[in-house]
């Protein structure tokens, strides 16, 4: 693989992104028999992926397809035809391929067994030089030339075009812009009359107008076990308190509908049952039968309930509330959040927005740039954390493949002029 790239250069297909779909799209272009180019804007590839991998690299999940494809929301239908290309057992095996062996952990999320990115980053990179794909990093994509030519700017400021009879752009979102996703090709695509969704946090935090002594003595604990609720869906699992508000996996999993009430009506209620493995009947039983003891104490021995999950009873519940055992009881299952905003773009796991699906045909090819096609978060989709992020984008990359393939296989060998 290179990193440097001088004058004109043509090729079958030139990939733009170096990321998981890109990748796969350009592991799938070469099996094929293509000659294949990946050009990155950053120093290293796929640095998106080694940062969330530094804790334990979630690739899938293994949860029946069913409620697997539910994660995708209103996409569902479109995500179901890439997973049945390439699905969770597909990715396990792939991996496994790369000898990187998967286990399924106890939340049904698969992780590699070594719980590290950079190992499988490495056996990739190894198993695509081998296949004949070259690499260029420090590649700045710039859009095209009037000859349909894609234009880059390498590390030392000099131009590249590269002559490709197809094009794979999969240069991400904008969230973690450090890691090279900066989302500057929304403004490349709509100039060549590509309808692009506005890019829109994903998989973000929320911002939570707490007391300073709630902010002081919680901010950076986890609450669990807790339930979170928001329109009628419920979600168990964990949440962080934070400096402004709240984050992590639980709160990923509304993220969406979340996003939008906020964005819609200004705020938005968050739900949080405090005791979620407790039935309401049984909490009404427990606080009936308290006695002259302290709030804390009764909590404490009653419910096991301290730190921050008594905190927040007493943040958002009354004086009147805490006092009385009725409505202490319903406040323990049914406490409410007040949700005032939603963290930055640039502090988002995710994005949602992008080229917009009635853009491209079924094989993620734009329509007004015939031989362009695009993968990954460059697509209008969001997925909660959880492996159904990642699942997507190698599934789509692998769709983006076919497609370039059957493009290319359909009488359009010589390639189109692109306008």
């Amino acid at each position: 693989m290179s990193d440097t790239l001088q004058g004109d250069i043509r090729c079958d297909v030139a990939v733009v992104g170096a990321g998981p779909a890109g990748l796969m799209a350009a592991e799938r272009l070469a099996g094929a028999g293509l000659t294949v180019r990946v050009f990155e804007r950053m120093p290293t590839p796929a640095r998106k992926l080694l940062l969330a991998g530094r804790g334990g690299l979630n690739l899938t999940h293994s949860e029946p397809l069913h409620a697997f494809l539910d994660r995708y929301g209103a996409r569902r239908r479109i995500i179901a035809g890439w997973l049945e290309r390439f699905g969770p057992e597909d990715l396990r095996a792939w991996a496994a391929g790369l000898g990187v062996e998967t286990f399924v952990g106890t939340s049904g999320r698969v992780f590699p067994v070594q719980m590290k990115a950079s190992t499988l980053v490495r056996a990739w990179l190894r198993r695509l030089a081998g296949m004949g794909v070259t690499l260029h990093t420090r590649h700045r994509w710039l859009g095209w030339s009037e000859d349909g030519t894609l234009r880059f700017l390498d590390g030392a400021g000099a131009a590249v075009s590269v002559h490709a009879r197809a094009a794979v752009l999969a240069a991400g979102g904008a969230s973690w812009p450090r890691t090279g996703s900066d989302g500057t090709w929304t403004d490349i695509l709509a100039a060549r009359g590509v309808a692009v969704e506005p890019l829109r946090p994903a998989n973000v935090g929320f911002e939570v107008p707490w007391s300073d002594h709630l902010r002081e003595r919680f901010a950076g604990q986890p609450v669990k076990p807790a339930a979170l609720t928001l329109g009628g869906r419920r979600v168990k699992g964990e949440f962080v308190i934070t400096d402004t508000g709240v984050e992590g996996g639980a709160v990923y999993a509304l993220s969406a509908p979340l996003r939008d009430a906020v964005e819609r009506d200004g705020w938005a209620a968050l739900g949080l049952d405090l005791l979620p493995d407790l039935e309401a009947a049984e909490v009404r039983r427990r606080t009936a039968r308290r006695g002259a003891e302290s709030l804390a104490t009764f909590l404490k021995k009653a419910f096991a309930l301290t730190g921050p999950r008594a905190a927040l009873l007493r943040e958002f519940a009354t004086r009147d509330e805490l006092a009385d055992p009725a409505a202490l009881a319903l406040r323990l299952k049914e406490l409410t959040i007040p949700v005032t905003g939603v963290r930055p773009l640039d502090r988002a796991i995710s994005s949602a927005g992008g080229v917009r699906f009635d853009a491209v045909d079924e094989r993620l090819m734009l329509t007004a740039l015939p031989g362009t096609f695009v993968a990954g978060e460059m697509l209008d989709w969001e997925a909660p954390t959880g492996g159904y992020l990642l699942q997507a984008c190698f599934a789509g990359g692998v769709r983006a493949a076919e497609g370039v393939a059957e493009w290319l296989a359909d009488g359009n060998r010589q390639g189109e002029q692109r306008s």
